[in-house]
């Protein structure tokens, strides 16, 4: 490692590198093409959950062909049906994200960022070799709690890596590479979920290619630093100055220097919070129970969508291969809409970009429902999702940026939880409403959820634009 990025000894003695002095050099930090490729490496890892989370659509005219699942059931709890199957899903990114959110805390973002990529894939694996219907839901239920995990932590992490003057073109570019995995899965999809290549289902396939691929991400991972903010909050202030002086180099500036010129007001002491209780408690308390409302029902929008795609067309009388065409169509707005978002992400407030797009949802989905012409169908399917993807690297950037470094990843993995919970329910919800309602139904719902999200944060939702961290 070269003399800039260590410095001399005394250097490091002389140097104070706590919380508020880590976060006045982030703030100070020029932006460089190594800060950008760091994000890139969390976003390249973060390629394969979202590969995993959105095939649960992509796959289930697949799994109802096979004879393991069906589209409804005469049940609303029906285990036997898709909604199961996406109800498993988010089932285990509940458990993860609440249970287990604090482990990033506890461990550092870099650490559990690598290990629940391993976790969740293997339990891919071993899904993607079961033969019941019981069997499927228990090993879709464990991989999705190591998602869960995982995508608390890499929101936790990208915020701590760059100024808040970037942070959300940062996201809207994650949210770009982790979306790119969309097309390939609704690509792969369609390829081979009609197919059974040499006598295995063509949705198997779909998941041990994802599986396969996401071991080499994994050690592209080993290149991707501590966060210094988490390293300075739990008093390792050597190895986070080592981390700032890294990135400064990188940047072309010298170590701690330029802090002295921007007044940052001290960094935050947190509560001490021993358990999710305290984050109910003041100061806390009031962002905990708007943010848990909001992820209630953002999820509906995101997911009742997204997760439907294929069923819903095939409830317009689209046929399974055409539906998984026009799916793989509407796909690529995934990727593209937060490439477009990241012109504007930081120059608008993140709540009224939070409302806008909420409105957007309603407003496409409606028009979604009533079309059949296929032009039509696909113009309104890729603005819903435009408008879903706008939503989401926005509140994945907000839910972290609102709390302090000591307690992140617990509070966003708390508040986090609450759209896998509606997430998991909304799967049996949206099997119900379309089978007594039809489309229709399945929008109507998301219209009257995303009203809430634009009241809620509208009215509730706190200013974030260009605050610095823990400030």
């Amino acid at each position: 490692m070269s003399a800039v990025e260590l410095g001399s000894a005394a250097d490091l003695a002389s140097t104070t590198c706590g919380p508020d002095e880590i976060s006045r050099r982030l703030e100070t930090l020029p932006t460089s093409a190594y800060v950008w490729r760091l994000v890139i490496l969390l976003s390249l890892g973060g390629c394969f959950e979202i590969y995993d989370l959105f095939f649960t659509g992509y796959i289930a005219p697949g799994l109802a062909r096979s004879g393991l699942m069906t589209t409804t059931t005469q049940a609303f709890f029906g285990f036997s049906g898709i909604g199961a199957f996406v109800a498993a899903t988010f089932a285990g990114l509940f458990v993860g994200t609440f249970f287990l959110g604090f482990l990033a805390d506890r461990f550092g973002r870099k650490a559990i960022f690598t290990y629940s990529l391993l976790f969740y894939t293997a339990a891919s694996v071993i899904m993607a070799c079961q033969t019941t219907p019981g069997g499927l839901l228990l090993w879709r239920f464990i991989a999705g709690i190591g998602i869960g995990i995982e995508v608390v932590t890499i929101d936790a992490y990208i915020t701590e890596l760059v100024p808040s003057r970037i942070r959300g073109r940062a996201f809207a570019i994650n949210q770009a590479v982790m979306l790119s995995a969309v097309p390939i899965v609704a690509a792969l999809s369609w390829w081979l979920v009609p197919l059974s290549p040499y006598g295995i289902d063509g949705w198997r396939w779909v998941v041990l290619i994802g599986a396969a691929a996401s071991m080499v991400i994994w050690v592209l991972r080993l290149y991707v630093p501590e966060s210094p903010l988490w390293l300075a909050r739990h008093g390792r202030d050597r190895e986070a100055d080592q981390i700032m002086r890294t990135l400064e180099a990188a940047a072309g500036t010298a170590a701690a220097q330029p802090s002295a010129k921007l007044a940052i007001a001290p960094a935050r002491a947190p509560v001490t919070v021993s358990g999710y209780a305290d984050l109910f408690r003041p100061p806390y308390a009031s962002l905990v129970v708007l943010f848990m409302i909001f992820n209630l029902c953002q999820a509906f929008g995101v997911y009742g969508f997204a997760n439907w795609v294929p069923a819903l067309l095939v409830e317009k009388g689209i046929n399974v291969t055409k539906s998984l065409q026009y799916s793989f169509i509407i796909a690529f707005a995934y990727p593209l809409a937060p490439l477009l978002a990241s012109t504007f992400a930081d120059r608008f407030e993140r709540k009224w970009i939070i409302c806008g797009a909420a409105a957007a949802i309603a407003v496409f989905g409606i028009g979604f429902s009533q079309f059949t012409a296929p032009a039509l169908l696909i113009a309104s399917g890729v603005l819903v999702t435009g408008a879903n993807m706008t939503l989401s690297y926005a509140y994945h950037a907000y839910q972290t940026e609102v709390f302090p470094t000591a307690i992140r990843a617990r509070a966003a993995g708390l508040v986090y939880s609450m759209s896998r919970l509606s997430a998991t329910f909304s799967g049996f919800i949206v099997a119900f409403m379309l089978k007594e309602a039809g489309v229709g139904g399945v929008f109507g719902l998301i219209t009257a959820a995303m009203v809430i999200v634009i009241v809620a944060i509208g009215v509730w939702g706190p200013a974030v634009r260009g605050k610095p961290l823990d400030a």
